[in-house]
């Protein structure tokens, strides 16, 4: 047997396979947004509420539209500028190296600590259906680590493959939540709901105000909402991606909104606000109280099942980032090395499983919720920070490329940018100081590979790379790539 990879040469793009249609892409978007957060996220939203009332419900909605503004920047950049990677391919294409580096990179952190923490959720469900897992913690972290592996296994065969765990697996998380969230409407309390806002809060110094509520539980929803821009990333294998990319990112962002702020809203009025904020598993308890029964290994088998498919999605996405990043010279070229039949960035995957798998163990004393939560402050941060980058770079590209943005779509264009940075400003305040410090810290600590990557360019005399240039075509007699045969 026999393997062949092919490695990127100077000014070259390795060929991948459009093997993604519409509904693939479609279901990348929504398996992404909907990982393991959602299950938790109305017990989160009930404790904010008993402090600042039902207002906080209001974050659903507002961020519910932060994110369809967000996939509007995401949906006309993916079609100007079809390029795997996304939002570092944009803030490359409008800031240069720098700037491109440092999104490629968080974004890159952001996607592989994610995978850590929904490897973590997976084993949490695991324990509902089989709870002597919970005895043991080295049982758990081999579990999270052997989800990871046999997914990158499955991400290295072809992006097919990928794609078809992606369908299945989102399909049988969403139809149960849209099933509890749709016959739930009919079980609601309105009481469960007051009040709106509570007795004394008022708008001024010292005391809680109705923004402040909003703020609170945007950052509790915003996690849930990480995903929308899945379609731009892996944009080289999307079929027809100048039409498919747009309309999977919105359809996408538009149904996984719909069915959060329904489920969302089902499940706190079933349950009063009390219980809802200490229960482990809300929609479990929401669905004893519609049906009747023991529904908690029901719900326990959905969130594993969705879990899965989230990490299977965010696996395949965070080696396409990788990937774009080295065939532009800003990371190692390990990460830039295709399959040559498969067409799949395989280096690029093994290393970050191997990242996650030291993570997993490195936190396997600590409690899944701890492991959970440290994830989640590590990786949420550093994802939104791209959003702005993005954002800002569709109004520098207006500007430095204008012929590609004619057309009587332009201030359209400008207002939708306009709002989906500042949507992203928000959103970075609303994470809290901690996740900020600990996000910025993160961004720095990647400038020493930028230096060494820029060092190495300059001693070995290698041009950079930019996506502005037409690059001559080569004769055919000369091959744009190197192809390196390996025995097995």
């Amino acid at each position: 047997m026999r393997r062949v990879v092919e490695r990127p040469t100077l000014g070259s793009r390795p060929e991948l396979k459009r093997e993604m249609g519409l509904w693939t892409a479609t279901a990348m978007v929504i398996g992404n947004m909907v990982g393991s957060g959602v299950f938790l996220l109305p017990a989160s939203l009930a404790g904010v509420a008993l402090v600042y009332g039902s207002s906080s419900l209001l974050a659903w909605a507002i961020t519910g539209a932060g994110a369809m503004i967000l996939a509007g920047v995401f949906a006309t950049l993916g079609r100007k500028y079809p390029r795997t990677g996304g939002p570092y391919a944009y803030a490359r294409r409008a800031f240069g190296d720098f700037v491109g580096f440092q999104t490629a990179w968080g974004y890159w952190i952001a996607a592989w600590v994610g995978n850590a923490a929904l490897a973590i959720a997976f084993v949490g469900y695991t324990t509902v259906v089989w709870p002597g897992l919970a005895d043991s913690t080295i049982a758990m972290a081999l579990l999270a680590v052997g989800a990871v592996w046999l997914l990158t296994l499955v991400n290295a065969l072809g992006v097919k493959q990928g794609g078809v765990v992606q369908v299945v697996t989102t399909v049988l998380k969403f139809v149960p939540l849209a099933i509890i969230g749709v016959i739930g409407l009919f079980y609601m309390h309105g009481a469960h709901f007051t009040p709106f806002v509570p007795a004394g809060m008022e708008v001024g110094r010292g005391t809680l105000t109705f923004l402040e509520g909003i703020t609170v539980a945007i950052g509790f929803t915003l996690w849930a909402f990480i995903g929308l821009e899945s379609a731009t990333v892996p944009a080289e294998e999307v079929k027809d991606p100048e039409r498919t990319i747009p309309r999977a990112t919105y359809i996408g962002t538009a149904v996984t909104t719909l069915i959060y702020i329904i489920a969302t809203v089902a499940v706190m009025g079933i349950l009063p606000l009390a219980t809802l904020a200490g229960s482990n598993a809300p929609f479990a308890d929401a669905a004893r109280e519609i049906f009747g029964g023991g529904w908690g290994k029901v719900v326990g088998v959905v969130g594993m099942v969705s879990a899965f498919g989230a990490l299977n999605g965010w696996i395949l996405l965070t080696a396409r980032v990788s990937l774009a990043a080295a065939q532009d010279g800003l990371f190692p070229h390990l990460f830039g090395v295709v399959h040559g039949e498969r067409r799949t960035p395989v280096y690029g995957l093994v290393a970050a499983a191997a990242l996650v798998t030291g993570l997993v163990f490195m936190n396997y004393n600590d409690s899944l919720v701890d492991q959970f939560n440290f994830m989640i402050l590590l990786a949420t941060l550093t994802t939104v920070v791209p959003y702005a980058f993005a954002a800002a770079a569709q109004i520098a590209l207006m500007i430095k490329e204008p012929d590609r943005f004619e057309g009587r779509k332009v201030v359209r264009d400008v207002v939708v940018a306009t709002l989906g940075f500042g949507y992203a400003l928000w959103a970075m305040y609303a994470t809290g100081s901690e996740s900020i410090a600990k996000g910025y810290i993160l961004l720095m600590v990647g400038i020493p590979m930028f230096l060494y990557m820029r060092w190495r360019r300059q001693r070995d005399r290698i041009p950079i790379r930019t996506e502005h240039m037409e690059l001559p075509e080569l004769p055919e007699e000369e091959p744009t790539t190197t192809r390196t045969l390996q025995s097995v």
